[in-house]
């Protein structure tokens, strides 16, 4: 039998947060009322072909540990493993989102620039908009041209916050 997918669930400062595990690595970390939630899980468990059980692993305990840090401005970079699950093209934009420093944001053109790609900002837009790995591959870090917050699944409210608790606007107490 194949092994399963382990579904945990995280309560941020800003929502629950629903966290899965396959084989020791995070496979999926996104939003409950996200936009995008269902669609992101229907390709993680297509792609996999196993079942989801409710549990705790290893690496969905360091993921918690890893999102309070962050959340109480401790932890500026993630360093739980995961598996990125998606297109060739998906998987070169949502890694690259590690490379935009905490507390910075850069627009989705720069984005498409520095991935070589200049023409394809729209593109890199709906990749960002599929981001498994919500938080830890920080898509809350890229805004619109005219640095305006744009599509973000956990909401354009929570882009907002994530970025204020970034910049040290913002202090989760809970």
């Amino acid at each position: 039998m194949e092994a399963p997918i382990i579904r945990s669930y995280y309560t941020s400062p800003l929502g629950e947060i629903a966290l899965y595990s396959y084989k020791g690595r995070l496979c999926l970390c996104d939003w409950c009322q996200g936009q995008r939630s269902e669609q992101n899980l229907r390709r993680v468990t297509r792609h996999l072909h196993a079942p989801i059980e409710d549990g705790m692993t290893d690496v969905l305990n360091v993921a918690i540990c890893q999102l309070d840090e962050y959340f109480k401005r401790r932890r500026k970079s993630f360093s739980v493993p995961f598996m990125l699950i998606g297109t060739d093209f998906q998987r070169m934009v949502w890694s690259s989102l590690a490379n935009i420093p905490y507390g910075h944001t850069v627009s989705y053109g720069e984005q498409a620039r520095r991935l070589g790609m200049p023409k394809s900002v729209r593109p890199v837009a709906n990749a960002n908009g599929s981001n498994p790995i919500s938080i830890i591959l920080p898509c809350h870090r890229v805004v619109g041209s005219d640095n305006s917050l744009t599509g973000y699944g956990g909401g354009i409210e929570v882009k907002q916050q994530l970025l204020d608790l970034e910049k040290g606007v913002r202090r989760f107490v809970w």
